[in-house]
């Protein structure tokens, strides 16, 4: 995988994130993040995904995520919509067992996959006419989402 990172010196000495943008050997775009995600580090995850925006499979990783708040779960949400938006596909890799609690008590797999490793996730996207993805792709607007 191709890798290039970001430093925290922009965002001050309590931002605890480390953004990496792979590319997984199938052509996906990976957004790896390392540390936690929170009011202080979500302004990195947002411009992170922005650039990512455009990428036709999208996944972000957070296996190396220790803590999200709620502003870092708007930032991973937002990104994902945008990515969503711009007709793309996307999944989200997390096995932490308090961020998974956290994932499904918010609905967020109704917004995007949310699988264990990174080659479920990848596999996620292979699967074009199942999943919340898919759903999304195929329905105009967010309101679809919750239906």
């Amino acid at each position: 995988m191709a890798t290039t990172g970001t430093s925290d010196e922009h965002w001050g000495p309590e931002a605890v994130l480390e953004v990496l943008q792979e590319e997984a050997p199938d052509g996906t775009a990976v957004c790896r993040l390392q540390g936690d995600l929170d009011t202080y580090t979500a302004p990195r995850l947002r411009q992170a995904l922005a650039a990512l925006a455009s990428a036709p499979r999208l996944v972000v990783d957070l296996s190396d995520v220790a803590f999200i708040d709620s502003a870092g779960l708007g930032a991973l949400v937002g990104g994902i919509r945008r990515a969503q938006d711009a007709g793309g596909a996307t999944a989200v890799v997390c096995r932490r067992p308090a961020l998974v609690r956290l994932l499904e008590m918010t609905g967020f797999e109704r917004l995007a996959p949310v699988a264990p490793t990174l080659d479920e996730a990848l596999a996620s996207l292979s699967r074009p006419d199942d999943g919340p993805a898919a759903r999304h792709r195929t329905t105009q607007g967010h309101s679809a989402l919750l239906a």
